[in-house]
């Protein structure tokens, strides 16, 4: 590429100056969520082999054991929800391929947990996340082209 010199100026092909910029504004207050449920993640992990028992809870599951399979399941969750998180942030090329295999493993979760609550008498476990996940994943389709193809479409034109 061109390096400018004294004198020109360097003009973006299109209006979108960041990656950040395609994201709308409910998935970046999303994405500063989960990057601190991520950083908490090896926190509780810390805390339950130290013997401290608290509620965890993600996509429909719940334990109020750090240490049993349900709290490792929602651990995992929660630090692949943060490493999600920290791509889209951090404007990570891998970030939307990432985003959109979160937003299904998220569905399936949501999914087998509603319809495991189904099996139990008097028990009925609608996931609200649903309402937010499925718009996630269809904007997420919607910018991987451009999220992906960032850099070429964002060439610097130097004007004379």
């Amino acid at each position: 590429m061109n390096q400018p010199t004294y004198g020109q100026t360097l003009t973006p092909v299109n209006n979108i100056t960041r990656r950040r910029k395609l994201l709308p504004w409910w998935v970046i207050g999303f994405t500063w969520v989960f990057l601190l449920f991520g950083v908490t993640a090896p926190v509780t992990l810390i805390l339950g082999v130290l013997g401290y028992t608290f509620q965890l809870s993600a996509l429909g599951l719940a334990t109020n054991e750090p240490l049993s399979i349900t709290g490792f399941a929602v651990m995992l969750i929660l630090a692949f929800k943060g490493w999600v998180a920290y791509g889209l942030w951090t404007e990570k090329e891998w970030a939307v391929r990432w985003a959109k295999l979160d937003a299904i493993l998220s569905v399936v979760i949501c999914v087998a947990t509603t319809l495991t609550s189904l099996l139990t008498p008097g028990n009925l476990n609608l996931r609200l996340e649903f309402i937010l996940i499925i718009p996630y994943y269809f904007k997420i389709n919607n910018i991987q082209y451009d999220w992906e193809n960032f850099e070429l479409e964002n060439k610097i034109l130097i004007e004379e």
